[in-house]
């Protein structure tokens, strides 16, 4: 098992790096930082740089708080903290109690996190993804996108069903199906969205470096929107919305484009 883990690692690893040369993901990273460096139009100081990058971790990564919809952020927290528990204890008795029929609080961790990935996981699924408001996509339609989500799943219910029936052939089945979602899970990386998990943070940094910066947004600056000239030209924009904003009236905050 410890061999299985380590080859898991170097498979998520391997396929991250690989997603990152095949989509250039890197590169138009690298270009668009490039980009807003020239249209900047003040410069953020390393203290403004740390701050924000401490902000991104307690905002975007901790909170998740780009979800609007707070079901969906409270299903996404569900699953991404219940993976966190469920994959940490997991290594945890692998590699410090390999042998040990007592290991502490682990083992109540490794069930409390793979529940909390199949509440948060099974309620996205089932409830959350079939809105029409939300995706409107029935349950049982797959597209590839959908890889990480569903070894995610599978690999935490096999686990309990696992964990629940050892020590007979029932047992053996859930586990050897236990392994192969968790080989799925982490060895399709490339075809999957588990490396979106890596994008995301930096994205959301650097969107915060840009808007610091003022270079965010490539509309040209509207002006004071009490201007009569302006309200002529724009007659649907009300003035509470202050100066050059970026909806141009519809009352909805724009956001750069983020997969849910």
């Amino acid at each position: 098992m410890q061999i299985y883990v380590i080859l898991m690692v170097i498979m998520v690893v391997g396929g991250t790096i690989i997603d990152l040369i095949h989509k250039k993901s890197a590169q138009y990273f690298f270009e668009n930082s490039k980009k807003a460096e020239k249209n900047a139009k003040r410069t953020v100081s390393s203290g403004e740089k740390m701050s924000l990058a401490v902000q991104t971790v307690a905002s975007e990564v901790l909170t998740s708080s780009e979800f609007c919809n707070p079901q969906r952020r409270l299903s996404h927290l569900l699953t991404m903290y219940g993976f966190i528990i469920f994959v940490v204890s997991t290594a945890t008795l692998i590699f410090a109690y390999p042998t040990e029929a007592s290991a502490g609080i682990w083992p109540m961790l490794w069930h409390i996190g793979a529940a909390m990935l199949c509440i948060g996981g099974y309620w996205f699924w089932f409830i959350i993804r079939v809105d029409v408001s939300a995706e409107g996509k029935p349950w049982y339609k797959l597209a590839k996108a959908d890889i990480f989500i569903v070894s995610l799943l599978t690999t935490a219910t096999f686990g309990l069903l696992w964990s629940a029936t050892q020590g007979g052939g029932l047992g053996w089945l859930f586990f050897a199906l236990f392994i192969i979602s968790s080989t799925s899970l982490f060895g399709t990386v490339l075809w999957s969205k588990f490396a979106h998990m890596f994008f995301k943070p930096a994205a959301a940094y650097q969107k915060k470096i840009t808007k610091a910066d003022g270079s965010q947004e490539n509309l040209p600056d509207l002006g004071e929107l009490s201007d009569p000239a302006l309200q002529s030209r724009y007659p649907d924009i009300p003035e509470y919305m202050g100066t050059n904003p970026p909806n141009m009236g519809l009352g909805i905050k724009r956001e750069a484009p983020q997969h849910y």
